[in-house]
């Protein structure tokens, strides 16, 4: 297009080499938001009382998924330096033992909530379960084990 507009001018750029840094730190901002996301859902499951015959081991259990992710979110809060320096790697090895440790405890959620689910008597109890998890049950380890469950049923 540039060429087309200006024939007389010999510049010619790459995006990539041009706009690399920005493309960098819009990543990294993608990053943060995606943390910024997972904490606001998680954040959740403090308030989470789960019902029926094992409601109290599913909370119990809910409970220590949620410690478990307030010693993650601590860890990655503890770091010394600005998470939104480009140029500092050690963010993305740190944000990466965050997902890590955030697929786990979506993996033992999910567990939970199917757990929980079979324990439901009625529709409504099933609906005020998967309304307890609001956020939660859109995150992707947690929709497939859902839609696994849904399949059996």
């Amino acid at each position: 297009k540039t060429n087309n507009e200006t024939p007389q001018n010999p510049w010619r750029f790459q995006n990539s080499a041009l706009f690399s840094r920005l493309d960098t730190f819009l990543e990294r901002c993608h990053d943060i938001l995606d943390l910024t996301m997972t904490v606001l859902q998680f954040n959740k499951l403090e308030r989470v009382e789960i019902g029926g015959t094992k409601g109290k081991s599913l909370t119990n259990s809910v409970q220590q998924v949620f410690a478990d992710f307030q010693e993650a979110v601590e860890k990655f809060h503890a770091v010394e330096y600005d998470i939104m320096d480009v140029d500092n790697k050690q963010f993305e090895n740190d944000f990466y033992e965050f997902r890590c440790v955030i697929k786990e405890l979506e993996r033992r959620l999910g567990s939970i909530i199917i757990q929980g689910f079979e324990d439901c008597v009625t529709v409504a109890a099933s609906f005020k379960l998967f309304d307890s998890f609001e956020g939660l049950l859109d995150r992707e380890i947690i929709a497939t084990d859902l839609e696994k469950k849904q399949i059996e049923l």
